[in-house]
């Protein structure tokens, strides 16, 4: 069974006759202690604080039966390990103009969806004002000016709280639209500056980071940490 934080992608596994649903990985609708595994590819490191990266842990084993076992995927600051560089890195593309389309098989290539983006290049920092703190008159203010640097895809990481621009294929298909007139659309000048580029956030984890989050809940051990093209790696059994 498989979730989805995308109603899109879950609509998709459904037409695939796969069994899916949408849900949040803070709070799975299942009930406690009813799987023998699960796995979590790509998903905590979105997550924007040390607590909610946690507590999603927490949500994944309390899945689990006792004995049961749960894989973690997130992405790794150190691209570059033992001297060998990443798959991530290795597949930068020859060609700056060339789009290419976001692939969401995280399952087959974990955390290699992120596509090529340009615009990134020139793109320094984007801004992310917090009006989450009001005034003594009820007034909304700002508390900080936080500016999270723009990654640059197919680059090593300089810091650990980013964003990575996703530049979508352009050439959006409309009903009566052939798939051939779409794909030129997706290749033209005037396609690629109308395509929308979108800023997701990633915190990618240091070495040993995942591992001392997963040790510090009394209801796992760790099986196994290990690094994997990009990625840090837990193997979790419930205890």
């Amino acid at each position: 069974v498989g979730c989805d934080r995308s109603k899109n992608l879950v609509d998709i596994c459904g037409e695939k006759n796969f069994q899916a649903f949408v849900c949040d990985a803070l709070s799975v609708p299942i009930r406690s202690g009813s799987c023998d595994a699960c796995i979590s590819i790509a998903v905590i490191h979105h997550f924007s604080t040390a607590e909610r990266r946690l507590a999603t842990i927490r949500e994944l084993a309390r899945l689990l039966r006792p004995g049961g076992t749960a894989l973690i995927y997130v992405w790794a600051m150190e691209q570059e390990y033992k001297n060998q560089k990443s798959k991530y890195l290795k597949e930068k593309n020859d060609s700056e103009d060339k789009e290419e389309e976001i692939d969401t098989g995280t399952a087959q290539r974990p955390l290699s969806d992120q596509t090529p983006d340009s615009s990134s290049q020139d793109a320094a920092c984007s801004d992310r004002l917090l009006n989450d703190s009001k005034d003594e008159g009820g007034d909304a203010k700002p508390v900080a000016d936080c500016r999270l640097p723009v990654h640059t895809n197919r680059t090593s990481f300089h810091s650990q709280d980013l964003l990575v621009p996703w530049h979508l294929k352009g050439g959006t298909k409309k009903k009566g639209e052939s798939g051939d007139t779409v794909s030129f659309l997706a290749g033209s000048k005037e396609s690629q500056e109308l395509s929308p580029v979108f800023h997701r956030y990633y915190h990618v984890f240091c070495e040993g980071e995942l591992e001392a989050a997963c040790r510090s809940l009394d209801c796992v051990r760790v099986q196994k940490s290990y690094y994997d093209q990009g990625n840090w790696c837990v193997v979790l059994e419930k205890l």
